[in-house]
């Protein structure tokens, strides 16, 4: 049975840091695949997105629900963008309780490296778009209380 990790809560000082790209030896590593298995775990308890800082680990990788399911991303890094930009919702399992209107750009293309080793190129847009850079931000030390418009609800800042 695999773990659900603590989930740390704003204004923990570990998810204001700015995490360290991922090793290429360190991919494939059983230790590390079943970390990743445990962020995914975790993930599908209540969320659509995590990052490692969100569970105390400042290393670049993120698993995100796309299309395929929730997938692990391995130092992600958006490399195109549209021009347009969407308002959406957002909240965040690092800052319960809160929800507020964020801007992000209604599609991203992300290079990244897949869990078994891969370089992989997504085109995300919609949902899995907004996912993408919410838990991009999160590897620069971001949350998205930093970017919001306008609280919508339960703010308990």
């Amino acid at each position: 049975m695999l773990t659900i990790l603590t989930i740390l809560t704003n204004p923990n000082p570990i998810l204001r840091n700015v995490s360290k790209p991922v090793e290429p030896a360190e991919v494939l590593c059983p230790e590390f695949q079943a970390f990743l298995d445990e962020m995914i775990e975790t993930t599908k308890k209540d969320g659509v997105g995590l990052a490692a800082p969100q569970v105390g680990i400042n290393k670049r990788f993120i698993i995100v629900q796309t299309k395929k399911g929730l997938e692990a991303f391995i130092n992600p890094k958006i490399f195109s963008t549209s021009i347009r930009k969407v308002e959406s919702e957002e909240g965040c399992l690092s800052v319960p309780g809160v929800w507020g209107i964020v801007k992000r750009f209604s599609k991203v293309k992300v290079k990244a490296i897949n869990r078994l080793g891969e370089k992989v190129m997504i085109k995300a847009s919609g949902l899995e778009s907004i996912i993408f850079q919410h838990e991009i931000d999160h590897l620069d030390g971001v949350l998205f209380i930093d970017k919001v418009e306008k609280f919508t609800r339960n703010t308990i800042l």
